[in-house]
């Protein structure tokens, strides 16, 4: 069973974040088959989006996991998931 992951990022983005960053993050901070970011600047426009991305590379079990921008410009998760289907 492939597990994706939708991380969706609350609050404004910082100018230094870029799509390397979303790259960065994505590749180090998550552990996942497929990992998709949802944020002000990069990513995802929404939820279902994002979900719609991850079914079509055959995700079987996707949950989505919310974060924040910090006052450093770091993305924190705030603990808070939901699974979304599998």
């Amino acid at each position: 069973m492939k597990n994706g992951v939708i991380v969706y990022v609350a609050g404004s983005a910082p100018e230094t974040w870029t799509e390397k960053s979303e790259e960065v993050f994505k590749r180090d901070a998550v552990v996942a088959d497929s990992v998709e970011l949802i944020t002000s600047r990069s990513g995802h426009f929404d939820i279902a989006d994002a979900w719609h991305a991850l079914t079509v590379k055959g995700m079987n079990h996707i949950v989505c996991k919310t974060a924040v921008f910090d006052e450093e410009g770091q993305v924190r998760f705030t603990g808070k998931q939901m699974r979304l289907c599998g």
